[in-house]
């Protein structure tokens, strides 16, 4: 498992193509902050090759469909199209503004003739905003019917492949036409997106690869995804071949939205278990740091067209077919299914249930149906084919048992069936059963729900009392579909409970209309706020906002094919040019060399942290420069540094993050002056082991002046887990002690107050100024959290002009990531290629006399920090 801060971006390269060159930063090779866009001949900043023809707001809106209807013309034998009005992704546009241009991108659902493609997609442009991806039948069917549908769509509802006959199997020849797909529609967003002005909202499983594509063609893309299906959990989507590259390909989002906060749970999982990515939530929001861009991730289950339902209620057809319906099943209970033929929306779990229901209370036979409404299925296979001989079978089984002449208990309505005859069926059910054993969203509650507050008409046709009747409505819905979490007052059911389902439809049917009143008004003011234009219209408002920020950082992209990804720097963050830092060192005289050492000089891989002979040699080499200071400052105890380093006579160490410290080999180790007691570790200690005792793989390092929890050869979710839970835990039992807790890189740490890198940086570089020689040259190399101090305090020292106005300051962190230092080196080989520069350039003829002038500075300065630390003594022992 990688860790952030010891990613290898060794292939950094400067691309991004076409227009969007100037953005691309040139290599930084002097100090200073470079601009991130080039600058015009007249002075003024170029932001971009692409000029916009219009200045009008655009969105442009991909998915696998476009929201059209299409057909040919009997006479002319002509394409024609008209807009699908009952498309989510043409309904969304309610929530932009009207100043806002869409354009849609997607296929058409029909086979056109190569020969007619031009003139069609040249229409469609014209007359919808419509941009077309004619993908070939044989791709298609591989993409769409084969990978789609048949592998990963059942994979994210949670059925995996286990036997050949039991669903599809991966397939390289379909994953490839996956591809191929994605690779196609990215095109056809090319041909038409101005990337420094234009966002992107790109819809569902079938585009999961496509922000790859765009995100290494326009580094600053504005890039929105939503997944309309559930993500599964991370012991399901491991399972999947090409895992990290479904993963990253969402990553090279800006926002990828969820419906249920589940479903990014599940995501958040999967990246940081296969990743190594941890997430922050901040004010309300949840962010993934990925190479220093944040991908936000956004909860908001999708809403209704409110427009479309209640201009369906107020027509007459819609009233006429309700008094149908009412007269067909004039003192009947009535209650309704609404469901796509598939193997996931459980109807025949909901048809025994019934059937259970009738078994066990006579009294309701021929006094319930169950009108279940089947829409056509969207893919065909075998098992679309055995889940309705399944239904059939089950169906005509309950009806021979518990029907009679004239009386069916369930009545099968074969679809197609129209949004209107929907509408009037919603609108006499007393009770609505959404009994999926797994389904993204489902918005047949939210559609039954306003059905139910019903219009005039309606009002009318079912013989209610004038508008101030109040409405009542039950919903009975499984828990594992995405509009649950939404529906307080429906009655939730697993749908693999067959009695939990049976007595749900009892409760509903037996309900009192005070308390179906109550809970249609809770739903009813729900479903009319959370509209499908609210839904748009938040999601645009998140997506503007995770990509302001986008023209503040410089940027890179990194990787191949699939993988590919975009490294998002701040503008005075650059790669430490070793001819820079070498320059700068030749030209001072009194310098200060601050090291740390795992991650940095050691990599955090190896299990024999003994330094090599390589490593001894530079910082010898650097110790017997007069001019130089060099420290190893670490978190390690003094024993093990003092034996590693025992080789570097002159080579300072300070141990447990400055709690110790020690000058030169011959001299003797000194606590930082902080006398305390440390009864705090009779408290810290035994909860350590109880975790410890918990965390299988976990273990404790007692060091003289601190405690620490280690973590990292614990389960990689479960560690974090517990390593919170104990952060927590010892912040609240150490509350009144002077110690500070700390989570870092696989640990959870318990210190003293006062101790800190950040304490040795400031000590040594008082005591060179008090020695006469303040440092001109501070050289500062660290990679994790607790190196993040020495880096604040060196910039606190620029700040307040503590150092020189003159002086050379290099903060470098170890990988590329935020950090408060302002250059970085990839990995620990380039710190040793960059101290080996340093040590050439000192070691070059150095006089004969050089070995007693550095141990006269070091005297020097030691002798200088032991008066300030027994004046700190004698302070703090008159102040206890």
């Amino acid at each position: 498992m990688l860790s952030r801060s010891c990613f290898n971006i060794l292939n950094l390269d400067d691309y991004s193509g076409g227009g969007d060159l100037t953005r691309i930063p040139k290599v930084v090779s002097v100090s200073g902050i470079i601009s991130d866009f080039e600058e015009c001949s007249n002075g003024e900043t170029q932001e971009s090759d692409a000029v916009s023809s219009v200045n009008q707001e655009r969105r442009i809106i991909v998915a696998n469909r476009l929201p059209l209807q299409s057909y040919k013309d009997s006479e002319s034998k002509k394409w024609c199209f008209d807009w699908d009005k009952d498309a989510l992704v043409l309904q969304l546009k309610d929530g932009f503004s009207p100043d806002v241009e869409i354009i849609h991108v997607g296929c058409l659902g029909v086979e056109i003739d190569p020969l007619e493609q031009e003139e069609v997609a040249q229409l469609l442009l014209d007359k919808f905003k419509c941009v077309p991806t004619f993908l070939p039948l044989d791709l298609m069917n591989k993409f769409y019917h084969g990978f789609c549908k048949h592998y990963l769509w059942p994979l994210f509802h949670y059925m995996l492949p286990f036997t050949p006959n039991h669903g599809v199997r991966f397939d390289k020849a379909t994953w490839q036409a996956y591809v191929s797909a994605n690779k196609i529609f990215a095109d056809k967003v090319m041909e038409v997106i101005n990337p420094d002005e234009d966002y992107v909202w790109v819809h569902d499983y079938h585009l999961m690869i496509l922000p790859t594509f765009l995100r290494k063609r326009y580094l600053r893309v504005k890039l929105g995804f939503f997944l309309h299906s559930p993500f599964p959990s991370s012991e399901i989507y491991r399972t999947l071949p090409v895992r990290e590259e479904i993963l990253r390909g969402l990553l090279n989002c800006d926002l990828i939205g969820f419906h249920t906060f589940d479903y990014a749970r599940h995501f958040l999982s999967c990246c940081s278990r296969m990743l190594g990515l941890d997430y922050q939530s901040k004010r309300g929001y949840i962010g993934l740091d990925y190479y220093g861009r944040t991908v936000c991730l956004k909860i908001l289950s999708v809403g209704i067209h409110m427009g479309q339902i209640q201009s369906v209620m107020a027509q007459q057809g819609t009233a006429k077919k309700v008094m149908e319906l009412k007269e067909e099943y004039d003192g009947k209970i009535v209650m309704l299914g609404i469901d796509d033929v598939d193997m996931f929306k459980g109807i025949s779990f909901k048809f025994q249930a019934l059937g259970q229901l009738l078994a066990e209370n006579p009294v309701y036979r021929g006094s319930i149906v169950l009108v279940q409404i089947m829409n056509l299925p969207r893919s065909q296979g075998n098992d679309t084919q055995e889940v309705q001989r399944e239904i059939n079978e089950v169906a005509t089984e309950i009806n021979r048992k518990y029907g009679k002449p004239g009386y069916e208990p369930i009545v099968c309505v074969n679809g197609p069936v129209s949004f209107q005859d929907k509408v009037a069926y919603l609108a006499i059910s007393e009770t609505v059963v959404v009994n999926a054993v797994r389904d993204g969203m489902n918005l047949v509650p939210y559609k039954y729900t306003v059905a139910r507050q019903g219009s005039p008409d309606l009002d009318k046709a079912l013989g209610l009392e004038g508008s101030a009747t109040p409405r009542k409505s039950v919903i009975i819905v499984s828990e594992f579909i995405g509009c649950s979490p939404s529906l307080s007052g429906a009655i939730r059911v697993n749908p693999w409970d067959i009695n939990q389902v049976s007595e749900a439809m009892f409760l509903g049917i037996g309900m009192p209309d005070s308390e179906k009143e109550l809970r249609h008004e809770k739903h009813y003011k729900y479903v009319t706020s959370h509209d499908v234009a609210y839904w748009g219209r938040s999601f645009n408002q998140d997506l503007e906002r995770a990509c302001a920020e986008h023209y503040r950082k410089r940027c890179w992209g990194i990787g191949f094919g699939l993988k590919s990804r975009v490294v998002a720097l701040g503008p005075d963050f650059r790669k430490l040019s070793v001819e820079h830092i070498v320059s700068a060192y030749n030209i001072t005289n009194s310098r200060l060399i601050l090291l740390d050492y795992d991650g940095t000089m050691m990599p955090q891989d190896k299990v024999d942290k003994t330094p090599k002979d390589e490593v001894l040699s530079v910082l010898n080499s650097l110790c017997n420069d007069p001019k130089n200071l060099v420290f190893i400052v670490s978190g390690r105890g003094k024993d093990s540094l003092g034996k590693w380093f025992s080789p570097c006579e002159r080579l300072g160490l300070s141990a447990e993050h400055g709690y110790f410290t020690r000058w030169t080999k011959s001299s003797d180790w000194e606590s930082c002056g902080l006398t305390m007691e440390f009864d705090w570790r009779k408290i810290a200690l035994p909860v350590m082991k109880h975790y410890t005792e918990a965390t299988d793989g976990s273990w404790i390092e007692q060091k003289e002046s601190a405690l620490v929890w280690h973590h990292q050869d614990a389960g990689h979710d479960f560690g974090s887990w517990q390593a919170k839970e104990l952060l927590d835990h010892l912040e609240n039992v150490l509350a009144n002690d002077p110690v500070v807790v700390k989570r870092g890189q696989h640990i959870v740490e318990v210190n003293p107050q006062g101790v800190s890198k950040g304490g040795v940086v400031e000590n040594l570089m008082e005591t060179m100024r008090s020695a006469g020689k303040p440092p001109d040259f501070v050289l500062c190399i660290g990679d994790d959290r607790s190196d993040e101090d020495m880096f604040d305090c060196i910039a606190s020292s620029v700040a307040n002009h503590s150092l020189l106005n003159t002086a050379e300051v290099f903060a470098c962190t170890v990988g590329q990531k935020p950090s408060m230092a302002k250059y970085y080196l990839n990995d620990t080989f380039e710190v040793i290629k960059m101290l080996k520069g340093l040590s050439e350039a000192s070691a070059h003829k150095l006089p004969k006399s050089s070995h007693n002038q550095t141990l006269a500075l070091v005297f020097e300065v030691f002798r200088e920090l032991s008066l300030r630390c027994f004046s700190f003594l004698a302070n703090f022992s008159s102040q206890a």
